[in-house]
């Protein structure tokens, strides 16, 4: 697999620097285009599809906050796909009045108030998620590789993902 940080000549980092992951996208885009391989052999033009493929999802991964997020915990052996995680009982709790409002909602479709509520509920989670990982991914972008800390990054990545779950639910109601 390749490390779509040593791709791009940049450190490990949850938050990459966008200017630089755009400017090395664009370089490696025209550097793998396949349209530059055309007078090539079928295993070099194969081999350059396969670069340009592979720089396509770094973008994409690179430029996304979680994408990233999930990247570097899976680069260290944190999160494996499929993992069944158990989150943390007293965040579960937190979530029973969300899911009752949710549930809620998916009862009574047309509910307004209930919509909102959801929604402004779920943008308050949210807004805590990214307020609260912040001072650890930025604490191992600078540096700290602990193993601790990695656990507790994956705690909010997990987190995370319960709340767009919910999220998602809200939002194909109704449709």
């Amino acid at each position: 697999m390749i490390n779509y940080f040593e791709l791009y000549g940049i450190p490990e980092s949850f938050s990459p620097d966008e200017t630089v992951v755009k400017a090395k996208f664009y370089e490696l885009s025209k550097k793998y285009h396949p349209d530059r391989y055309t007078l090539s052999d079928a295993e070099e033009q194969a081999e350059m599809l396969q670069m340009s493929s592979i720089n396509n999802e770094a973008y994409k991964t690179l430029n996304n906050k979680y994408a990233t997020m999930k990247y570097v915990l899976q680069l260290n052996d944190m999160v494996e796909e499929e993992e069944k995680y158990d989150l943390p009982p007293e965040f579960l709790m937190e979530m029973m009045d969300l899911n009752e409002v949710v549930s809620d909602l998916e009862m009574d479709a047309d509910n307004e108030e209930l919509k909102t509520n959801a929604k402004e509920e779920i943008a308050s989670q949210l807004d805590n998620w990214e307020h609260e990982v912040q001072p650890l991914t930025d604490k191992y972008d600078k540096g700290d590789r602990d193993k601790e800390l990695l656990l507790n990054i994956k705690d909010y990545y997990y987190r995370k993902k319960y709340l767009l779950r919910i999220q998602e639910r809200v939002e194909n109601i109704g449709t």
